[in-house]
């Protein structure tokens, strides 16, 4: 959904982004466009990612909320599709799931990353497919989502392109095995950033403290679904205090300084597991990765439509040693539109 490319040269037009269609066909709109943020920088002024919208895409409502889909509100609206070619999405997973199961949201819902890791049941003319939110649609209005091919295929005829659909959010799904944590690429002592994953329902907050008897940290989440303590939280080992936004409460301990390594937990956000080891894969990168993902939209064109908390703890050991990178690069903002 966040993709810099333009798709395959065998892409039709009707496969191609409605976007990129109106900006071939608006040369002069994209050129009174550029003029007036042109003058607008030279002003000092901070242009906003946006444009006038596209034929058949609603722009964002000023002041609209940005907020996940709603547990318990059945939504209604249209579908789409696209490949993400295998990648993680905005949500900046290391690949998209096993069951190449997902959705991208448009803004609004998708939150600034809010959204990232909950499941969705999608109902389609031919039934219905939970798929799990990975990415961000930046032209989908309100109620128009866009699925994986696999997905849509399970729902309709993918010749038909775009469809009717109902959707709403799981509440506590199934989880696919327990917490695992990734340390950003160019993270250390004085820069801290993880990504949690495989927690089921949103996240509602991460905390982190430096060993066992530190001060509690909170992290703030960025749209690509890294949670960052810009001054660091030190060198590590960690404990990591996971709250989601059903209640559930869990904390991990032992997570290491290992940038570009995934280090799964034997804790579960939910349902239990309450101790064991974390092991780690992955090889370190020297470099941050783009939060944009290698996405190429395959989707018909957009139409817009109109606590119980539980408590566990996971013991692992730390290494002899933990891995300093350098200092972070700053992370790319998605792409506009």
């Amino acid at each position: 959904m966040t993709d810099g490319t333009d798709g395959p040269a065998d892409q039709t037009p009707a496969q191609r982004s409605p976007l990129r269609r109106w900006l071939a066909g608006g040369a002069v709109a994209t050129l009174a466009t550029v003029v007036g943020l042109s003058l607008a920088l030279r002003s000092g002024a901070a242009p906003a990612c946006a444009a006038p919208a596209p034929p058949g895409v609603a722009p964002p409502a000023v002041g609209a909320l940005l907020a996940p889909p709603a547990a318990g509100t059945l939504h209604k609206g249209k579908a789409t599709f696209y490949d993400s070619k295998g990648a993680g999405g905005n949500c900046s997973y290391p690949a998209a799931p096993a069951d190449r199961r997902y959705v991208a949201l448009g803004p609004a819902e998708y939150a600034d990353g809010a959204a990232c890791g909950g499941y969705l049941d999608v109902t389609g003319p031919k039934g219905t497919v939970r798929v799990m939110v990975m990415d961000q649609c930046p032209e989908c209005a309100p109620g128009h989502i866009d699925l994986s091919q696999e997905a849509f295929a399970r729902i309709a005829d993918p010749v038909q392109g775009i469809v009717n659909v109902s959707y709403r959010l799981v509440v506590d799904p199934p989880l696919s095995g327990p917490l695992t944590f990734r340390i950003k690429e160019g993270a250390s002592q004085w820069w801290f950033a993880v990504l949690v994953a495989n927690h089921g329902n949103p996240l509602r907050s991460v905390e982190v403290r430096q060993g066992s008897s530190g001060q509690w940290r909170s992290a703030a989440r960025e749209s690509y679904n890294y949670w960052l303590i810009d001054s660091g939280a030190g060198p590590g080992p960690y404990q990591i205090r996971v709250t989601d936004t059903r209640g559930h409460r869990v904390t991990a301990t032992g997570i290491r300084m290992a940038p570009g390594q995934v280090q799964r937990s034997s804790v579960r956000m939910y349902g239990g597991g309450s101790s064991g080891s974390v092991t780690s894969t992955g090889t370190p990168s020297a470099r941050p990765k783009p939060s944009a993902s290698a996405s190429t939209r395959a989707s018909a064109r957009p139409t817009p439509s109109v606590a119980v908390t539980v408590d566990a703890t996971a013991s692992v050991a730390p290494t002899a040693a933990d891995a300093l990178a350098q200092a972070p690069l700053a992370e790319p903002s998605p792409r506009c539109g």
